[in-house]
C-alpha cells in the first residue's frame, strides 16, 4: 500500500526508517525516527495492530519493502512513496 507524500502530512504515525544521523539532518514533520534494523527486529515494541503506520525512507524503496514486510505480519502499514527526498520538493 502507497500514500503521496502530500496525502500524508496531516496524519499520526509517521515514522522515519532512516538513521538517526539522517532524521537529525531533517525529517518530515511531525515524524518520529525508527531505524529500519531496529524497527524489523521488534516491531511489537514500536507498533500495535490496530493503528495505521506511515512509513519512508530516502526514497521509498527500503520503506517499501519494510512495509510489505510488516503487513505480512499483521500491522498495518503505509509506504510515503519517493520518501524524503518527495517531501523536499513540496
Amino acid at each position: 500500500m502507497n500514500i503521496s507524500i502530500k496525502e500524508v502530512l496531516n496524519k499520526d504515525h509517521i515514522i522515519d526508517i532512516r538513521s538517526e544521523f539522517q532524521y537529525l539532518k531533517g525529517h518530515i514533520r511531525g515524524a518520529s525516527c525508527i531505524p529500519e534494523s531496529i524497527l524489523l527486529s521488534n516491531p511489537s515494541k514500536y507498533l500495535t495492530k490496530e493503528e495505521v503506520y506511515y512509513l519512508y525512507c530516502n526514497h521509498g524503496n527500503r520503506s517499501k519493502m519494510c512495509v510489505n514486510y510488516l503487513n505480512q505480519l499483521g500491522f498495518h502499514t503505509v509506504n510515503i512513496v519517493g520518501g524524503y527526498d518527495n517531501y523536499l520538493l513540496i
